[in-house]
């Protein structure tokens, strides 16, 4: 099944993604371990290390004096979505029993982060008191790099969850100028379709090791699985990559990939 079709791809070994991988580990880690970070970014009763952005590599995907990150996956990305060039990545770190309650955390959300592994559209925004969504980051893709080798807590997608995200936003959107779709409140028609999501799309959880790397479409509705009896991962928890550059021009973000 293509990409289209799916939402998702996943690529195979390759050694340049393994170098670009031993590379950027040892530096994710020490700032996973970093008291600072940790109090900045610990989530879900200390169970999830959030770091966004706190991968410090430049456009290319260099980390200090490594390679820019290459491969399949990077080649594939550039040709499905107009962006020019990576962002920090996200350092996301799960450790053993996510998802924990958390005081900042209510209890349906966290039932919903259990339940449904906090599915989400990346780039939906709650603002405000009442938390209303609206489009503030509109990513190009998300690009999965796992930096060491687990099986906990994989990544979840719902296959073909970005064709009904994608069909009603346009549907909202279709007579707004792109430059102020960041002002619509899109609350009920991401829940709605979130909800159809759910009730008709394939749950695909979708793992890689070392040196293989996963494009997630940008609309696709994805979360995080719960740390399941019987997994593991090495001593600093299951650790990945996530690349989630912005687009150069938000009309883009409706377009299906090519």
């Amino acid at each position: 099944m293509s990409f289209e079709a799916r939402g998702w791809a996943r690529f195979g070994f390759e050694q340049s993604v393994v170098d670009w991988a031993l590379h950027a580990a040892p530096v994710a880690r020490q700032i996973a371990s970093d008291p600072q970070h940790q109090s900045d970014w610990l989530r879900c009763g200390g169970t999830w290390f959030v770091g966004v952005n706190l991968l410090p590599n430049d456009a290319a995907g260099r980390v200090g004096g490594g390679a820019e990150f290459s491969g399949q996956a990077s080649d594939f990305a550039s040709q499905i979505s107009g962006w020019s060039g990576f962002e920090p990545a996200q350092i996301s770190v799960i450790y053993p029993g996510y998802p924990k309650p958390s005081p900042a955390e209510s209890e349906p959300a966290f039932r919903f982060r259990l339940d449904r592994d906090a599915g989400h559209v990346d780039g939906l925004l709650p603002i405000g008191p009442d938390k209303r969504r609206h489009l503030r980051e509109p990513h190009a893709f998300v690009l999965g790099v796992p930096l060491n080798d687990a099986d906990a807590s994989p990544m979840v997608v719902w296959e073909g969850s970005h064709k009904i995200m994608r069909a009603a936003f346009r549907t909202l959107l279709a007579s707004i100028p792109p430059e102020r779709w960041g002002e619509v409140d899109l609350t009920e028609t991401y829940h709605a379709a979130r909800k159809q999501c759910f009730e008709t799309c394939p749950r695909v959880e979708v793992s890689a090791r070392v040196g293989e790397a996963y494009v997630i479409d940008r609309l696709a509705l994805h979360g995080v699985a719960p740390w399941a009896a019987g997994h593991s991962a090495p001593p600093e928890g299951r650790m990945i990559a996530y690349f989630r550059p912005e687009l150069d021009q938000i009309g883009a973000w409706l377009d299906p990939a090519p």
